[in-house]
């Protein structure tokens, strides 16, 4: 009897531990995500001027960061906020004389540069583009949903939660799909892993 004892404690001596530190690294309220809206290469988006249905435009940033504005020139607007590049293009259009009351509008239609991971027992593995206001299950859906045997009550969240710093959530997307907790947010650059049930 005291060897089984033995035996059984450790066991636990050499198990918990490791238990223990997966459970400590899982924090249990996750953050608001800190949105970023600045504009990067790859990124698409409409430059509307009213009035000016010819200078209505799609435009996928250039590798090097610039599009070319008929009328104005090449701007570079990696790293600059939507307004910012209103604002910019605007000042251009007055700069040359073009048009007297330029009233610009940009639209992003996709963040090329900004992207979600979505890995683990889902049907299509890999990386989703982040739109504003995407959440969890949202994400998990473009992924192609989850596979038959994932643990929809342990899907683990990665988030950036300051430079160089990161944090790890446990969420019950069951429980969201039911309607019993709100879903969820996402940043971009969040990671998403669905575990494997128990087979």
């Amino acid at each position: 009897m005291r060897t089984l004892s033995f035996i059984f404690a450790l066991v636990f001596a050499v198990f918990l531990p490791g238990c223990t530190s997966r459970l400590s690294g899982l924090s249990r309220k996750i953050p608001p995500p800190v949105l970023n809206y600045s504009i990067a290469p790859g990124d698409l988006f409409e430059i509307t001027i009213f009035g000016e249905d010819k200078l209505t435009k799609e435009y996928r940033v250039h590798p090097d960061g610039t599009i070319v504005v008929p009328y104005v020139e090449r701007l570079q607007v990696a790293g600059l906020e939507p307004q910012q590049i209103e604002d910019m293009i605007t000042k251009k259009l007055l700069e040359k004389r073009i048009l007297k009351n330029p009233q610009v509008t940009l639209v992003v239609k996709q963040y090329a540069s900004k992207k979600v991971s979505v890995i683990g027992a889902v049907a299509k593995p890999g990386v989703v583009p982040w739109t504003e206001g995407i959440k969890l299950v949202d994400a998990i859906s473009q992924a192609g949903g989850f596979s038959p045997l994932a643990d929809k009550g342990r899907v683990i969240l990665t988030r950036q939660v300051a430079p160089k710093k990161s944090a790890t959530f446990q969420v019950n997307v069951e429980a969201i799909i039911r309607g019993e907790q709100p879903d969820i947010p996402l940043q971009a650059g969040d990671s998403i892993n669905v575990e494997q049930g128990v087979i």
